[in-house]
């Protein structure tokens, strides 16, 4: 990888997303507008209070996973990928500058989405909301490299959307969400232990629940640590499976 044809990468999708206000909508929009729902639905209840902070990782997870897959697909398929790939441009660059800057986007849409939760639903946090939000940009990059992985494995924009079901539904399933991972099936916390949407939750629960920043930055911190492995395990897959054309 070279850092400056990174850089430029990433510079040319923001600016790419900047052009495209449907796409900076459902980026920073949607995860407010569905967070406001939640509490709208359960009137500001405990419920909220207890799915609020971890739907913080969910939300921008999918969102990213769905507008990142698309975009590079769309790339690939208009030939703009087998154009740059041409150039002094690596796979690793183009995934690297991907990354850099649907990150950028991360770090806005987080910081938007736990504002409006904390300050306008009523999110009740124990712990230190900065770390909620490290926690967020963290899942958001997560679902941007997942949705860079499963891109290379689509011919068309509609099959990278049916991806979404098979990838993201299974593990908001069995993230703890819906049911504590305590208390699933042992297959199905086995199979949760292996995903990465687990851990991110795990981190998001821990945060708004221990009181004592220092003991909700400990156990955090380690979940976190576990996500940006897949952060780096799908960055390296998807930069090995990154297709220049469509067959």
């Amino acid at each position: 990888m070279t850092p400056r044809l990174t850089l430029v990468t990433a510079a040319r999708v923001l600016r790419q997303l900047r052009g495209d206000r449907r796409t900076v909508a459902l980026l920073l929009v949607v995860p407010c507008v569905l967070i406001g729902l939640l509490a709208w639905v359960y009137d500001g209840g405990p419920v909220v209070d207890r799915v609020g902070p971890a739907l913080l990782g969910v939300f921008p997870f999918v969102v990213m996973f769905l507008v990142t897959s698309v975009t590079t697909l769309r790339e690939r398929t208009s030939g703009t990928l087998e154009r740059l790939l041409t150039t002094r441009l690596g796979r690793g660059d183009l995934v690297g500058g991907y990354a850099l800057a649907f990150g950028a986007a991360a770090v806005v849409q987080a910081v938007l989405a736990t504002a409006f939760a904390v300050l306008v639903c009523g999110v009740d946090v124990a712990g230190p909301v900065g770390l909620l939000v490290v926690v967020a940009v963290a899942d958001a990059v997560l679902g941007a490299a997942l949705g860079l992985l499963v891109s290379g494995f689509a011919r068309t924009e509609f099959q990278a959307v049916q991806f979404l079901p098979a990838v993201v539904l299974p593990q908001f399933l069995l993230c703890g969400l819906l049911v504590p991972r305590e208390q699933l099936p042992a297959v199905l916390h086995a199979v949760s232990d292996v995903l990465p949407l687990s851990y991110a939750v795990d981190a998001m629960t821990t945060i708004a629940t221990r009181t004592t920043a220092q003991g909700a930055a400990g156990d955090a911190g380690r979940d976190l640590v576990v996500v940006l492995g897949f952060v780096v395990a799908a960055l390296v897959l998807g930069s090995a499976t990154l297709r220049r054309r469509t067959p």
